[in-house]
């Protein structure tokens, strides 16, 4: 149990870190926010290699992903994110 809680968080930060590199422009986040963000970006990978690829649900529909799925995901997350932070700055103006 501990392996795997300390692979998905080492899964989560090269995700994370990747995606942050991928998105352009500053994000405001420290590093216990970007393995969260590829923690969430895990899942979401999982979810959406669930839709496209009709896996059976025995695991549950939010499953981790692997490497490629948890980057993708956590660049969707990422990407989601700076659309709805950048929106909320640019009223405050």
């Amino acid at each position: 149990m501990l392996w795997t809680i300390l692979g998905l968080i080492l899964v989560g930060l090269i995700a994370g870190f990747i995606a942050r590199a991928v998105i352009p422009g500053k994000q405001n986040i420290g590093i216990l926010m970007t393995i969260v963000l590829g923690i969430v970006g895990s899942f979401v990978g999982g979810f959406l290699g669930f839709l496209i690829f009709n896996h059976s649900p025995e695991g549950g529909f939010l499953q981790p992903s692997g490497i490629i799925g948890s980057i993708i995901g956590a660049i969707i997350v990422l990407g989601i994110y700076v659309a709805v932070t950048r929106r909320g700055s640019a009223r405050k103006r």
